[in-house]
C-alpha cells in the first residue's frame, strides 16, 4: 500500500527576497514599505515594487507594528454579550477599527466580575495598545494597568469607581425620564421600575435615580423600584409573584393597567414571557410595558422601547480610544447620546 506524499507549504518571501530580487539593501525596502518614498529615487521605486509583484510578497504587519511600538490590536470587554445591547455596540466597534486600522480583540466576561479581573490581565499581556470597556463589576486594582498612566481606556454605557476615561454612552437620565414621562401621559400612574440589581452598575442606577425623580415630581403618581435578579431563580420568582399581586390586586379593583418599565432587554423579554404566560396573548390589556433598548423581537410583540444609538456608541467609542492612543492628553469626556422612544401598543391608552 502506497501513501502519497504531502507536497510541503510554499515558502512566504521575506523582505530579504525582495531585496535580492530588487537588487537593493533591506533598508531601501524598509522605507518603501513605510511610505518615505522622498528618499528612494524612481529607478529604485520601480524596481522593488515589480519584485514585490512577483514574489507576491506579503509584509508581516504584526512584526513591523512591534518594531514600532504599534501592533494596532485594541481590547474590548464585553459583560454579556447574550444582550443585544452589546453585540449591537460591538457591530459599531468592529466598523469603527476596520476603518481606523485597528484590530479588535473581543473578550466575553459572562457577567462574571473575575472574569473580567483575568481578561483585563490577559489583555495587558497581549500589549493591546487600548482597551475598551462594557463591564459589570471591575474594582479600581483590576484597573491599574489601564486608564491613567496605563494603557488608554474607554468605557461604554458605565462608569468605574477609580478610574478616569473617556465615556461613551446613553444619556441614561433623559432617557428614563422620557420613557416615565410617556406613561404618565398615556394615564398610567402606578409605574414599577424593574431593575436588575444595580449598586455597583452606574448606567442602572442613573436610570433608578431618574424614575424616582420623575414619579416624585408627578402630582398623584406612584411608582417604586423592583430589584429583579436573573442570576438568582429563587429571588427572580419571588418579584414576579409580588408583582403578579398588585397586577390581579388592580384587575379586581377595576383601577387602570399597572405600568411596568424594565431597565433593559433581557429583563423585559423574561417579563414579557411571564405575562403572556399567565395572562395569554391579551397580556397587554393587564399590563402595559415599556423598556430600554429596541430588540427586534420587541416590535413583533408590540413593546414600546427606548431606542439606543448602539452603532453610533461603539464606532465613538473606538474614535475616543484612538485619540488617545494617538497622544490626546485633554480631560476625560463623557459622550451621552439621545436615546429614542418608539411607542407601541404595549403602552397605549
Amino acid at each position: 500500500m502506497s501513501t502519497m506524499a504531502r507536497a510541503p507549504a510554499p515558502r512566504r518571501a521575506t523582505i530579504t527576497d525582495v531585496a535580492r530580487e530588487a537588487g537593493t539593501g533591506k533598508t531601501s525596502i524598509s522605507r518603501y514599505l513605510n511610505g518615505e518614498m522622498n528618499v528612494l529615487s524612481p529607478e529604485l521605486r520601480a524596481r522593488i515594487e515589480a519584485a514585490i509583484e512577483r514574489l507576491d510578497y506579503q509584509p508581516n504587519q504584526m512584526a513591523r507594528g512591534l518594531k514600532r511600538g504599534r501592533n494596532r490590536l485594541i481590547g474590548m470587554l464585553v459583560a454579556d454579550l447574550t444582550n443585544p445591547y452589546s453585540v449591537e455596540v460591538l457591530q459599531g466597534v468592529e466598523a469603527a477599527c476596520h476603518a481606523l486600522g485597528y484590530m479588535p480583540l473581543i473578550c466575553h466576561a459572562a457577567n462574571e466580575v473575575e472574569m473580567e479581573r483575568r481578561y483585563l490581565q490577559l489583555l495587558t499581556t497581549y500589549r493591546v495598545e487600548g482597551v475598551i470597556v462594557n463591564a459589570l463589576g471591575v474594582r479600581e486594582e483590576t484597573l491599574r494597568p489601564v486608564g491613567d498612566g496605563g494603557i488608554p481606556a474607554v468605557l461604554v454605557d458605565r462608569t468605574v469607581e477609580g478610574l478616569t476615561a473617556d465615556m461613551v454612552g446613553l444619556d441614561n437620565a433623559a432617557a428614563a425620564r422620557s420613557g416615565t414621562r410617556h406613561l404618565l401621559e398615556q394615564g398610567f400612574d402606578d409605574i414599577r421600575f424593574v431593575v436588575q440589581p444595580f449598586d455597583q452598575v452606574s448606567s442602572r442606577r442613573l436610570r433608578e435615580a431618574a424614575f424616582r425623580d420623575e414619579i416624585e415630581g408627578a402630582k398623584g403618581a406612584r411608582g417604586r423600584t423592583v430589584v429583579f435578579d436573573l442570576a438568582d431563580e429563587t429571588s427572580a420568582q419571588a418579584s414576579l409573584a409580588a408583582l403578579d399581586r398588585e397586577v390581579d390586586a388592580a384587575s379586581e379593583a377595576a383601577s387602570k393597567r399597572i405600568a411596568w418599565f424594565a431597565a433593559n432587554a433581557p429583563v423585559a423579554l423574561r417579563l414579557a414571557l411571564h405575562l403572556n404566560t399567565r395572562y395569554g396573548a391579551h397580556w397587554q390589556e393587564r399590563v402595559a410595558l415599556l423598556s430600554f433598548d429596541d430588540p427586534e423581537w420587541a416590535e413583533l410583540a408590540g413593546i414600546s422601547t427606548i431606542r439606543q444609538p448602539t452603532y453610533d456608541i461603539g464606532y465613538r467609542a473606538v474614535e475616543f480610544l484612538n485619540e488617545r492612543i494617538d497622544g490626546a492628553t485633554e480631560a476625560a469626556r463623557d459622550c451621552l447620546l439621545p436615546g429614542e422612544l418608539i411607542v407601541r401598543a404595549s403602552t397605549g391608552r
